[in-house]
């Protein structure tokens, strides 16, 4: 296991989640929307500034033809469509049927969602490949 790349990974995951969890209150707080709409919208953010963090930081991405650099954005946003589903889902399980508190329950659901998106990544989205 390469301790930088972890170690980055832990900060820039860190920025991530403090975008997504910022994003969500001002959006929920700030605009009256639903759990599930904010979740979206700090989503749809915090993962523009995972990928370009992920892919420029974190692993170093060598990648440069432009059907490579496609397939691995593909990917990426892939991953974090599956991973944004379960933190929707667990948004609305937790905060909008079980009624616990919406910023603790997002905070829990961002730590989960890290770990999952960092074996992803590092298994299989900057994975190196080898030059065809």
């Amino acid at each position: 296991m390469n301790f930088k790349q972890l170690m980055l990974y832990g900060i820039f995951g860190v920025l991530a989640t403090l975008i997504d969890i910022a994003t969500y209150w001002a959006v929920s707080r700030a605009f009256g929307l639903s759990v599930v709409t904010s979740t979206i919208i700090a989503w749809t953010v915090s993962v523009f500034f995972s990928y370009w963090s992920n892919r420029k930081y974190v692993f170093e991405s060598k990648t440069t033809s432009f059907i490579r650099v496609f397939f691995e954005a593909v990917y990426f946003f892939a991953c974090r469509i599956a991973t944004g589903l379960l933190d929707v889902a667990i948004m609305y399980i937790f905060a909008d049927l079980l009624g616990l508190n919406d910023v603790i329950v997002k905070t829990v659901s961002n730590i989960i969602v890290i770990i999952l998106n960092y074996v992803a990544s590092k298994l299989f989205i900057f994975k190196e490949r080898k030059k065809s």
